[in-house]
């Protein structure tokens, strides 16, 4: 695995980003499967332009991609990003957010945007 060096700046980017802690929980959903705005919103329990504005934040910094599907966008970590091995080994140390994801599917709430 070839090991990017960050800037001092881009680092400290980095992590003022996932220093927030509704982000943070974004980014670990978001590390294994994409994710609908709707599925973040039932997840996280927060309005639609809360979470939004969150992910609008990732994506400007390139943290996380998006892809349209009909009429909704799919959000998913950038792999290609020049943080992408910082981030992960910062989401090693948190919970995996996976138990979530399989309870909204379990709930039969997985990718229903209405």
């Amino acid at each position: 695995m070839n090991q990017t060096l960050l800037s001092v700046e881009e680092t400290s980017r980095v992590l003022k980003l996932l220093g927030d802690q509704t982000r943070l929980t974004i980014v670990g959903l978001i590390k294994d499967t994409e994710c609908c705005v709707c599925e973040l919103v039932e997840i996280l329990e927060m309005s639609q332009p809360s979470i939004s504005q969150h992910l609008r934040k990732l994506r400007d910094a390139g943290i996380v991609k998006e892809k349209r599907k009909g009429h909704w966008m799919f959000y998913a970590l950038n792999e290609d990003h020049a943080a992408f091995n910082l981030i992960s080994r910062i989401l090693e140390h948190m919970p995996d957010q996976k138990e979530k994801i399989i309870a909204l599917e379990q709930s039969g709430k997985r990718i229903v945007c209405e």
